[in-house]
């Protein structure tokens, strides 16, 4: 599939907020959209589910979940369920357990030789550099190193076509993200963020308190958490 005009684009789609946002950005910005999905070993293999409801919802033209069983090799939080979670505010505490080692940087040359392979113009992902758990890999200065790979290192960038990456969260708090995603129409019912990998939200590792965060910035009712049950008064 090499050579001609590259158009469409292949979205990072974890299930998770950011990339069902940017899932929506792309079907309305750069179609046709493919959406890409990897297991890497994930202890929230819940996302996955999310991931393929999400890209039915859009109907993407195409969705590939790739298993990669990188767990065994990639020291992480999020890759050996015997660990704790950290708990309270993220991105105060440095880089924190649940950061996955080279993680991004896997993914996206996954993505990059996915649509470069596909003649696609761009890749989306959801990292963001405000409202974030302090990883390396959603930096400014981490996209801009691996857009230059991706112009050095591919076919397509030494002729000059190289593939894009769009990051349209990267700078935006979780509020504006889920304010943006309201207009998008952003079905956050199918979506899930949390780490602990039950059957419903844990309610404490980062990603829900990043979650619940941006939700309460935008004052919107996220759909995925149940409203307390109201105590009765007792009988007299």
């Amino acid at each position: 599939m090499s050579g001609g005009v590259r158009r469409g684009s292949v979205v990072l789609l974890s299930g998770g907020m950011d990339s069902a946002t940017c899932l929506a950005l792309a079907a309305q910005e750069s179609p046709p959209v493919h959406a890409l999905t990897v297991g890497y070993g994930q202890r929230h293999l819940r996302e996955l589910a999310a991931a393929r409801a999400l890209a039915r919802h859009y109907r993407v033209d195409r969705h590939t979940v790739l298993e990669l069983p990188l767990a065994p090799l990639l020291d992480s939080a999020l890759t050996r369920p015997a660990r704790s979670l950290p708990r309270g505010r993220p991105g105060r505490r440095g880089i924190p357990s649940t950061y996955v080692p080279a993680r991004n940087t896997i993914l996206l040359a996954v993505a990059v030789g996915y649509a470069e392979s596909h003649r696609l113009g761009s890749v989306y992902l959801g990292i963001n550099a405000v409202d974030y758990s302090g990883y390396p890999d959603c930096r400014p200065e981490f996209l801009r190193a691996f857009e230059r790979v991706a112009r050095l290192g591919t076919k397509a960038g030494v002729e000059g076509r190289a593939v894009r990456l769009r990051a349209p969260l990267l700078r935006r708090s979780k509020g504006s993200i889920v304010r943006l995603g309201e207009r998008l129409g952003v079905p956050w019912g199918l979506t899930w963020s949390c780490y602990a990998g039950g059957r419903s939200p844990c309610g404490s590792c980062d990603a829900c308190r990043l979650r619940a965060e941006g939700f309460r910035a935008a004052k919107v009712r996220d759909p995925t958490v149940r409203p307390p049950t109201p105590r009765r008064a007792p009988a007299a």
